[in-house]
């Protein structure tokens, strides 16, 4: 049985996207990875007034069918011809093909949202989290001309959005946490090496590790082998260079850690937290409560990679700790690719109520 703790939420106006009925053309580049079909799925979804999807990838995935809503749909390449007209282009295939295409969209004249992370190191490129901007009272700024936006990683906004809503109520002295890495952040290959490590384990073969390169199934490690991109202590740095764009001081950077768990979908995140004056549990809970959080509290329901699986809330598990009296445990459960691509189409519906017609000059 599910829990739930909720406060009176401020209720703000949703972007008119739909510009009285006009249609926007979007095209997803890497349409058949994990996060691009998630993207596909969502966009539906949330009805955002697409007139249009163009499915593009790359070689390998040309002609491949999809469904976009009811109708079907084959991937094409990506070029200007598919490109033209795009008023937003999601890019959700590898960063080596962002970083190849991403001028081409920009020159005709598309929108630029990247869930692959490729441009984060640009000086031109904003790192967006709209769950953050909400609970700050943040908007996106308007601009004739927008600069890619690049969706920050989801165990950032977890963080941020944990952290940040508790140091309203309760001034955070210190956090730590440990978040544990699905093979999923691998994208289909990632997933692909889990399961055949299982099996061949299992079955006494040789073990194939051409993405994580080293042993994953049925071991949690701190860091992969030679040659494998990116790092894990990469991705650190990466979640904390987006946590500390989303949440804008208003909330104490924490020590972080990052494990690589042998579990296909869906971050977890054990996270302490020290407050610099005690609290009650139900107080400590309060502070938290609010949208895109939800509390669980009972097996067989409890936070996990199962239970998070699909679901679009970040589930939460909050025990005191046993030797503190300012001290509190969290344990969180988040769908990595749901929420990625749950930020991303929201950041589009933000841009699409200002959006102009065609190519943007």
């Amino acid at each position: 049985m599910m829990t739930k703790i909720s406060k009176p939420e401020i209720k703000s106006s949703k972007p008119d996207t739909n510009q009285g009925g006009a249609k926007f053309l979007v095209a997803i580049i890497g349409a058949a990875t994990l996060k691009g079909k998630e993207l596909k799925d969502l966009l539906t979804e949330r009805n955002f007034p697409a007139g249009d999807i163009r499915l593009l990838d790359d070689e390998e995935s040309l002609g491949q069918l999809e469904s976009v809503g009811d109708e079907p749909s084959f991937i094409q390449s990506v070029t200007a011809e598919h490109l033209s007209g795009v008023d937003f282009t999601f890019f959700a295939a590898e960063e080596a093909c962002t970083n190849k295409t991403w001028e081409m969209v920009r020159r005709a004249g598309s929108e630029i949202i990247d869930v692959t992370y490729a441009l984060d190191a640009r000086p031109e490129a904003v790192v967006r989290a709209p769950w953050l901007e909400q609970e700050l009272g943040e908007g996106h700024p308007v601009e004739l001309v927008t600069a890619p936006v690049v969706i920050a990683h989801p165990a950032s906004v977890v963080l941020g959005l944990l952290l940040v809503r508790l140091n309203k109520q309760h001034k955070i002295r210190r956090a730590n946490a440990t978040v544990l890495e699905p093979a999923s952040e691998r994208g289909r290959r990632g997933m692909d090496e889990l399961h055949e490590q299982t099996v061949n384990l299992l079955s006494f073969q040789q073990l194939p590790t051409m993405v994580f390169g080293t042993q994953v199934a049925f071991n949690v490690v701190p860091g992969y082998g030679e040659g494998a991109e990116p790092t894990l202590a990469a991705v650190e740095e990466r979640v904390l260079r987006h946590y500390r764009a989303i949440t804008n001081g208003h909330a104490p950077v924490p020590s972080l850690m990052f494990l690589h768990a042998p579990v296909f979908h869906a971050h977890t995140f054990s996270i302490y937290i020290d407050l610099a004056s005690p609290a009650s549990l139900d107080d400590f809970e309060a502070a938290l409560a609010g949208e895109h959080l939800e509390f669980v509290r009972k097996p067989p329901s409890e936070p996990s990679n199962l239970n998070a699986a699909g679901q679009q809330n970040v589930q939460i598990a909050v025990r005191r700790d046993a030797d503190s009296k300012t001290g509190f445990w969290i344990w969180a459960a988040a769908d990595n690719l749901r929420i990625l691509a749950s930020l991303a189409v929201e950041s589009a519906e933000d841009m699409a109520a200002t959006r102009p017609r065609g190519k943007v000059q």
